[in-house]
């Protein structure tokens, strides 16, 4: 006799759900009482800075269908910001974080503005061309030191802000995406000219979710600056967007568990393959290279862990869906949600 599939597999996603509750209380434990050692400190750091940076772009890419490449341009104004105002002013460091997110926040919508009436290739270099400006005007302001770099920031980010940060990043995103501004987001992904015929300002949203993210990313490069206590204009090249637009890409345009699940493992699979030696970014591509034709869509696609559940999937549908019926809404006089 067989088990019906829908057991087994209620089972399987609610093991998976409590491996992951129970990994991230093990995480804690194991820092807080120093069974870990600090070199592991350091990796689960930055694995929490860089879930900060690809959740923040997934809300530009993925929910709005903005092509944004310039993300490493909004964490080097947060950095920079955050550890000037430390250094010079030594305000305590949750003012810095709020300042670094005031500042990154204030030039997204600043750049958003003219950028985003762009749409496609077009927004892409544009974008792109807003973090080689920041890049340039780091490399030639007096006070950020210039191409050797901003030494004597305190050291200030512990794992504890890191994680607070983190969370509340996802909390706010996950908020986004399942309000009726997030169907708008989603709206304009899936078709920016039907969505502005139903009355969805288009322009008043991308500027939003570039400002939001943009923010979060300011918050990521504070983070960032105060825990390398040295930062310069190299850690925020082009590369350093196309890092982050990676771990989108890898964990499904759309999708938050999914940047979640692929900035882990891009950011620890180069710290495992350090036995490797000098193959170790060849075998790092390989494996990005292998995975891509595998899931084209991502690992998680347009879904989220929580979607894999049969008792949430009966209630959560694709994204498109609650957009429709809010278009649908609007004739029947049950409209305005988007305005």
């Amino acid at each position: 006799m067989t088990r019906e599939p829908a057991t087994w597999r209620i089972w399987l996603h609610r093991g998976i759900i409590g491996l992951l509750v129970l990994g991230l209380i093990a995480v804690n434990v194991g820092v807080y009482t120093w069974y870990i050692d600090y070199y592991l400190i350091g990796i689960l750091t930055l694995v929490g800075i860089n879930i900060i940076l690809a959740a923040s772009l997934n809300l530009i890419n993925g929910y709005t269908g903005q092509f944004s490449i310039g993300h490493a341009g909004f964490m080097a104004v947060g950095a920079y910001g955050s550890a000037l105002i430390s250094i010079n002013l030594g305000w305590p460091f949750v003012v810095t974080l709020f300042s670094a997110a005031l500042m990154a926040g204030l030039l997204g919508v600043v750049i958003g503005l003219p950028t985003l009436r762009l749409r496609g290739d077009y927004l892409a270099i544009a974008t792109l061309g807003f973090g080689e400006i920041i890049r340039v005007l780091i490399l030639n302001l007096p006070f950020t030191g210039g191409p050797r770099g901003l030494p004597g920031i305190p050291p200030k980010t512990t794992f504890f802000w890191v994680e607070a940060v983190a969370i509340l990043t996802l909390i706010v995103i996950s908020n986004i995406k399942n309000s009726s501004h997030g169907r708008a987001l989603f709206s304009i992904r899936e078709d920016e000219i039907a969505s502005e015929a139903m009355g969805v300002d288009t322009t008043k949203y991308k500027v939003l979710a570039f400002a939001i993210g943009a923010a979060f990313a300011g918050v990521a490069g504070a983070l960032f600056a105060h825990f390398q206590m040295f930062i310069d204009p190299k850690s925020f090249a082009f590369m350093k967007s196309i890092e982050i637009l990676t771990m989108v890409v890898l964990g499904g345009m759309g999708s938050l568990t999914g940047s979640v699940l692929a900035a882990t493992t891009l950011t620890i699979l180069p710290e495992a393959l350090r036995g490797f030696s000098e193959y170790r970014m060849i075998v790092y591509s390989a494996i990005l290279v292998t995975l891509m034709p595998l899931r084209p869509q991502g690992l998680l696609g347009h879904l989220e862990l929580t979607d894999l559940l049969p008792v949430r999937r009966r209630k959560t549908h694709s994204p498109v869906a609650p957009v429709q019926s809010e278009v649908s809404g609007r004739g029947s006089g049950r409209g305005g949600e988007f305005q």
